[in-house]
């Protein structure tokens, strides 16, 4: 494969229920059917393996680099981050690379 990944992790806020958590998967999870540009999408809770790892992880891969600029700025992406990432979110950490 090649193309362009992103791969973010957040850590939650003390006192985030987990119906919070779920809200995020389930609004994450609809922009593939509202970003034409992503390519593959995968998220999932943190599986409690190893202790310090951070809560949630996703992976979004796009064909180019652009593609994934256009999810980046896309007004549904701001508009779940917004609305229920920033609320809850600790911490962060992010990273975009070629594949």
């Amino acid at each position: 494969m090649s193309g362009f990944r992103h791969v973010v992790l957040f850590k939650w806020a003390e006192g985030t229920t987990t119906g919070q958590q779920e809200e995020v998967a389930a609004k994450l999870s609809e922009l593939p059917g509202v970003i034409d540009e992503i390519r593959e999408y995968s998220m999932g809770a943190d599986a409690g393996v190893n202790p310090g790892a951070y809560d949630f992880g996703l992976v979004a891969d796009f064909a180019r680099r652009e593609d994934y600029l256009v999810y980046r700025d896309h007004p549904a992406h701001r508009a779940v981050i917004e609305q229920y990432i920033t609320p809850i979110v600790a911490e962060r950490a992010s990273i975009q690379y070629e594949t």
